[in-house]
């Protein structure tokens, strides 16, 4: 099994102001002659993890991570404002053009999967590869196996998703879930919004891992990301990721030829792994990896491994076609 490479710090962050108010955190580590690889962390809103540079040799890549906006260092923190995919992915071209590269490597999960193969799908002639683990696709019935009652997910963990539904349980007998707990964090209810956000976090948390046994104080410490994180997914979800229905397969082919390697966990509760299987199936140049024993987090061992694997064989690919 492949081990994490060892654990570095960025070289040089610096905050890059994005216009209509938000300045992102942009950070950069490794090698800054190695191969660029832009790492998308998931949510929306979850923000950048220490751990996530060791996915990758420092020594072959440079590499190259951001708060998305709302999120993380990023500021105002939180907003809803001017936050939408398009708004997303005209930051990834900037940030590609402030640090004067011409094509690197995508790295994504989860929604940051969702981001790459955007961004690839809109400038494929800027991507040279994609890594994509736990991908989302943004379908409707994506959504419903994630939030819906007889979605997934409620159907495997009827009881977490009962706790899930509590603070909007009155709510939802005449609205939807999700305009149920966006009225609740646009509202002005701190005490209510704060339960909410905790409960919207602890949901996503405890059906994130195969094996979950942590106490729910230990699967949501970090108020701060769950407030970005809370507040963000649920805006995204409920404009419905701010693209067309099936979006992503039907515009594949635009990156039919750009290498991708799917990594997905077999028992992944939060994006159903039927979408990995179909993207794959439409993408000649994709491989698919199911990891056994695993579900959708990026810290699982098997998961972790896979990844660490995916770059180093990416490096290679890409040193073979220089």
């Amino acid at each position: 099994m492949s081990e994490l490479y060892p654990a570095i710090k960025p070289f040089f962050s610096e905050m890059l102001a994005v216009g209509a108010g938000h300045s992102l955190y942009v950070e950069q580590s490794g090698n800054p002659k190695g191969i660029p690889v832009l790492f998308l962390h998931g949510g929306p809103g979850a923000g950048l993890f220490a751990n996530y540079r060791r996915f990758f040799d420092p020594e072959k890549y440079w590499i190259i991570g951001f708060d998305q906006r709302g999120s993380g260092q990023s500021t105002p923190f939180g907003s809803i404002k001017n936050n939408t995919t398009q708004d997303l992915l005209n930051d990834i071209s900037l940030i590609r053009k402030h640090l004067g590269v011409q094509q690197w490597i995508l790295f994504g999960g989860s929604w940051g999967a969702t981001l790459a193969m955007l961004a690839a799908i809109e400038q494929p002639q800027t991507v040279k590869g994609l890594i994509l683990r736990g991908s989302f696709l943004g379908r409707k019935e994506d959504f419903d196996w994630y939030l819906d009652e007889q979605g997934g997910a409620a159907q495997l963990f009827p009881d977490y998703y009962h706790e899930f539904v509590h603070p909007v349980a009155d709510e939802i007998k005449s609205t939807s879930l999700v305009d149920a707990y966006y009225a609740l964090f646009t509202g002005s209810d701190e005490v209510h919004k704060m339960a909410a956000i905790k409960a919207w976090c602890l949901w996503e948390a405890r059906i994130s891992k195969l094996h979950c046994k942590l106490h729910e104080d230990e699967l949501v410490p970090d108020v701060h990301r769950g407030i970005s994180l809370a507040i963000l997914e649920c805006h995204y979800i409920k404009h419905l990721c701010f693209i067309e229905p099936n979006f992503i397969l039907n515009n594949i082919y635009k990156i039919k030829h750009i290498p991708a390697t799917i990594i997905h966990g077999r028992y992944d509760c939060v994006c159903k792994i039927q979408g990995a299987y179909l993207l794959n199936e439409a993408w000649p140049a994709s491989q698919l990896t199911i990891v056994p024993e695993s579900g959708h987090s990026a810290n699982e061992p098997k998961i972790s491994a896979a990844l660490c694997l995916a770059t180093k064989a990416m490096a290679r690919f890409i040193k073979e076609q220089q």
